[in-house]
């Protein structure tokens, strides 16, 4: 069975999530155990760290994903050099980029988030018609808020971790997180954490 997985990530948003979200998508894992979440204060704070901690980390064996907001960035550009900043760490590395934010991922299911914000039901649904590819959203923290009053990102992190399906389909970025994920992971170890 191969190592731990350390997710590098861009924020906390993200760390509140993936803890919520990984057992779920692999049953049988835990953190710290199967899998480790690393938040880092933004993007220049991520990228500034990928290559030191790559080089750095002694656990064999384990292996990384990046996970990072597009924001509108060139997809291609940013994740070859993301890439680059991984180079020559010997480790296997996956990079995933959430598009345009993490937020995008909970607009890909209305119905789930109107249940966890039943009272704005109603803008959730209206917000789901203006945005029918969520990942094309350009600020979906900024659309939620304005559709969801008590809208904060580390709760609503929380929240949609627990409830978002693994497999939502209305979020390209999302479904390219997931099947990355579950190829680095492996049938396999997958299959003897219970998949």
């Amino acid at each position: 069975m191969s190592g731990r997985v350390i997710f590098l990530l861009e924020e906390p948003s993200m760390k509140t999530f993936l803890l919520e979200f990984l057992p779920r998508l692999i049953p049988g894992w835990q953190h710290e155990r199967d899998f480790l979440l690393l938040a880092h204060e933004g993007k220049s704070d991520l990228e500034a760290s990928i290559a030191r901690k790559l080089k750095a980390w002694r656990e064999p064996q384990v292996r990384f994903v990046i996970v990072r907001d597009n924001d509108n960035a060139d997809c291609l550009a940013l994740k070859r050099r993301l890439l680059a900043l991984a180079s020559g760490s010997g480790r296997e590395v996956l990079v995933r980029l959430v598009c345009q934010e993490l937020e995008a991922w909970y607009l890909a299911d209305t119905q789930t988030l109107s249940k966890v914000y039943p009272d704005c039901a109603a803008a959730i649904r209206r917000l789901g018609k203006r945005f029918p590819n969520p990942d094309a959203c350009p600020k979906p923290s900024a659309s939620l808020k304005q559709a969801i009053a008590c809208f904060q990102k580390t709760d609503a992190a929380r929240r949609m971790g627990k409830a978002l399906p693994v497999q939502t389909a209305r979020s390209a970025s999302l479904q390219a997180f997931v099947t990355g994920l579950e190829r680095l992971v492996g049938k396999d170890t997958a299959s003897q954490r219970g998949v």
